[in-house]
């Protein structure tokens, strides 16, 4: 994989992270702030959280497997 591949890479490993740190902070404010009265905002906010970060860990599995092949 070229030096840019492997940046780009780089480039979508930081912005899922940020997205997933976003939406665990919104998950945050809720259990913090809202519950138990927004119970029914729960589910919703916590699935968001799971898929932000399983994009999150799915980049940066494809960044690994890249920078090990790069090695």
């Amino acid at each position: 994989m070229s030096p840019e591949e492997i940046r780009k890479l780089e480039k979508e490993v930081k912005k899922t992270k940020r997205l997933a740190s976003e939406q665990a902070m919104e998950l945050h404010d809720l259990i913090e702030d809202r519950l138990p009265d927004a119970y029914g905002e729960l589910m919703g906010i916590a699935q968001a959280t799971y898929d932000a970060c399983k994009a999150w860990d799915d980049a940066n599995q494809k960044l690994t497997a890249a920078q090990s092949e790069a090695a």
